[in-house]
């Protein structure tokens, strides 16, 4: 997947950088940074032109509504998708934040994967610029999150991939190593046989830490007979399978 949904947070601090510039990236965002300063975010949001942007309610110079006001004042019709976040709520907040022209008020402490999920769903309902194919990629990160892959090793998102292609193309997974495993390598500029056994060590990871009862929701008649964790094809054949049943459905 590639980033290239811009986003813009207004946070120069290092520490915050570091732990959570791959979270976001991970989730398909291009992540830029300014000054926690309102008129320089002001600044900030006039010349990149993000596709979101993500500020505290309290700024020096203007705060997150007053960026907003002088968004909606001189550039109406190119209002980003707007999230502020704040240490605390109340419902006189919530009404003035979201008035002001904000998408979503996010309340300290949270996960900031589930942010950066958050951000993209309200990108996919807000703005028709953003493919159906991201609403794919949301829903194929969640799946993976849920059953306990985890984010930072390479068949995560090899994994995604896959998944991604085999709904797109149900025949897919009859040709594996044929056809998905070197789509994938090309992808990432590596061998099929190093992205066969890093999906391979995915799902082992996933199996040995992941939800039980999560798991089983998905691979039922899997774990619970003697054969252990489903195969790599099985794996992804799963995933895209209900997904593809869902995406009937939902249409």
């Amino acid at each position: 997947m590639e980033n290239s949904i811009k986003l813009l947070i207004a946070n120069e601090s290092p520490e915050y950088q570091q732990e959570n510039t791959h979270v976001f990236e991970e989730n398909g965002f291009c992540v830029s940074y300014t000054e926690k300063d309102g008129s320089s975010l002001l600044k900030a949001v006039e010349t990149q032109q993000p596709a979101a942007v993500l500020a505290p309610i309290f700024m020096p110079g203007l705060d997150a509504v007053g960026v907003l006001n002088s968004l909606q004042e001189h550039h109406p019709t190119k209002l980003p998708t707007f999230v502020v976040e704040s240490n605390f709520t109340s419902p006189t907040l919530e009404r003035e934040v979201l008035s002001a022209g904000a998408a979503y008020l996010a309340v300290q402490p949270y996960e900031t994967v589930q942010l950066a999920r958050r951000i993209r769903q309200l990108l996919t309902m807000e703005n028709p610029t953003v493919p159906c194919q991201e609403t794919l990629e949301i829903q194929v990160t969640e799946i993976l999150h849920q059953i306990g892959v985890p984010a930072h090793i390479k068949g995560y998102h090899y994994l995604r991939d896959s998944i991604i292609m085999a709904v797109e193309n149900p025949d897919i997974i009859n040709a594996v190593t044929k056809q998905l495993y070197p789509g994938v390598a090309k992808k990432y500029g590596t061998t099929p046989s190093r992205v066969e056994r890093a999906i391979r060590h995915a799902i082992e990871v996933a199996w040995d830490r992941g939800d039980v009862d999560i798991l089983n929701s998905y691979f039922g008649y899997t774990i619970h007979n003697t054969r252990g964790k489903p195969t790599n094809s099985e794996f992804i054949a799963m995933i895209s399978d209900r997904l593809r049943l869902h995406m009937k459905n939902a249409g």
